[in-house]
């Protein structure tokens, strides 16, 4: 990736790093992931990035562009966020705070199945919650990507916010996991983790590759696709 650009001090702005209250003992990755200090200003930029990210990766994106793209001002990029290391991390938390409400909203709610039946057991509230990531990767594709690239890139400058923002889906998904553990007789042999994973996983590849190269696939069978795995993990 693309060095960080530099996060000079601009006239009238708030210099990266000071805090009228003194030291800040947060960690870097924490400070990262501190939400931008308006949330329109960070929507728009979110969105002009995405678009531009979409198409030429993040190391190919500057800060005058999305700037330019957001209809703000550079120095309102680095007032907000410091560096575009720092506003790609931003974004990033941005992003998986979309994905995760929508998660949560069908992972603490019974939901309905795909045939619009209520969905009182877990597995259904599981496949309604899935088909919430499909409908998110179909809306904002160009975050999938800029996650799939990077999220497994080594050395990347952004493992320390990946790691946060991975955790807490992983979380979202374990809840779900949980429900149908405590609702069926499931296989005991295999892994939690590798279970998490492999749905975090498929939720991203599966989402991505029918935007990129199969738009004739319908979300239905995206979403049973990736509800198999779930379904082997129950017990017949």
């Amino acid at each position: 990736m693309s060095p960080h650009l530099q996060g000079a001090d601009l006239p009238g702005s708030d210099p990266a790093g000071s805090d009228p209250a003194g030291p800040d003992p947060a960690s870097p990755a924490e400070k990262k992931l501190r939400p931008a200090r308006t949330n329109a200003t960070r929507q728009k930029l979110f969105d002009a990035s995405m678009e531009l990210i979409g198409e030429r990766g993040a190391a190919g994106v500057t800060v005058d562009e999305i700037a330019m793209a957001a209809g703000v001002s550079k120095g309102t990029v680095y007032y907000n966020f410091g560096s575009k290391s720092d506003l790609i991390a931003q974004l990033l938390r941005h992003g998986v705070d979309i994905l995760k409400a929508r998660l949560l909203t069908d992972s603490g709610d019974a939901g309905t199945g795909m045939g619009g039946e209520r969905a009182p057991d877990p597995l259904l509230a599981m496949e309604e919650m899935i088909g919430q990531a499909m409908d998110f990767m179909a809306e904002y594709p160009s975050f999938a990507r800029l996650w799939v690239s990077e999220n497994w890139r080594t050395p990347s400058e952004w493992r320390d916010t990946f790691a946060v923002l991975r955790a807490e889906l992983l979380a979202v998904i374990g809840g779900a996991i949980d429900s149908v553990a405590a609702a069926y007789p499931v296989d005991s042999s295999i892994s939690r983790g590798s279970l998490e994973t492999a749905i975090f996983g498929a939720c991203f590849v599966v989402g991505l590759d029918r935007q990129t190269y199969n738009p004739e696939r319908t979300r239905d069978q995206s979403v049973a696709a990736i509800m198999a795995i779930m379904r082997g993990y129950v017990l017949k």
